[in-house]
């Protein structure tokens, strides 16, 4: 899950069909049943990427003793 995913991501094509948009008819979001059922949408998103950085420093291979001396 995306950090951005209760935004829209539209495509070049109604991009350009949004010229033709005088009256905002256009716009679409993507939406959730409620506001908690978004928040919880959001804080579950932000968590999980917290836990993908968390993961990705662990897995980095480990500096031998000479190499961080040296630095």
């Amino acid at each position: 899950m995306h950090p951005d995913f209760l935004v829209a991501t539209p495509s070049w094509l109604s991009g350009a069909g949004r010229v033709l948009d005088l009256y905002g008819q256009y716009d679409e979001y993507n939406d959730s049943p409620s506001i908690e059922a978004a928040d919880a949408k959001a804080l579950f998103s932000d968590w999980r990427l917290i836990g993908e950085s968390i993961i990705s420093v662990f897995k980095r291979e480990p500096q031998s003793q000479s190499e961080s001396s040296a630095g």
